[in-house]
């Protein structure tokens, strides 16, 4: 098993009877596609903190970027367990994907770069961004640190006809 394809389980207690576990394809392709996920970070307190902001699922992980000094930037410093969320907002339908993971500072001008072009590629060119200094640089001059969480666990969660619990374990 490699990183990109996790070993796959299904819970029963949260599965419509005789469900099958959804492929982690399925999972991978929202992560790609979605345009807003929900990140949740820890606050030095203990507190949690989450936000919506946008990303871009890359080579097996989700990217996100955020000022040095926002909040969630200001959390990861001190604790960099995270959890991203992204799906449908309504219970009878559609599928949503938890995210457990650690978000790693991306400083490597050549994936900057990559990431930057994927970022204006998804998003349109309201959001292009130049790189320097390890970081992405916008057009009014603001900097932005970008973060990578490759998974650690991801749940998946089916609506619908077929209710399902998929568990994704990557090594």
């Amino acid at each position: 098993m490699s990183a990109a394809e996790p070993r796959t389980e299904l819970d029963p207690r949260y599965s419509s009877p005789g469900a099958e576990p959804d492929h982690w394809a399925d999972g991978r392709e929202l992560l790609s596609g979605a345009e807003l996920y929900w990140l949740t970070t820890v606050r030095p307190d203990g507190r949690p903190h989450v936000t919506p902001l946008i990303g871009v699922w890359w080579q097996g992980a989700l990217h996100f970027s955020t000022g040095a000094e926002e909040r969630k930037a200001r959390n990861l410093a001190a604790n960099a367990e995270v959890v991203l969320t992204t799906g449908t907002n309504t219970w009878a339908e559609g599928f949503d994907v938890v995210v457990e993971g650690r978000a790693e500072r991306v400083t490597d001008a050549a994936l900057l770069t990559v990431l930057a072009r994927a970022w204006e590629a998804k998003y349109g060119e309201f959001w292009h961004f130049d790189v320097a200094d390890g970081v992405f640089v916008g057009a009014q001059g603001n900097r932005a640190e970008v973060f990578a969480v490759s998974p650690r666990k991801v749940f998946g969660f089916g609506k619908g006809d077929r209710f399902t619990q998929t568990r994704w374990h990557f090594a």
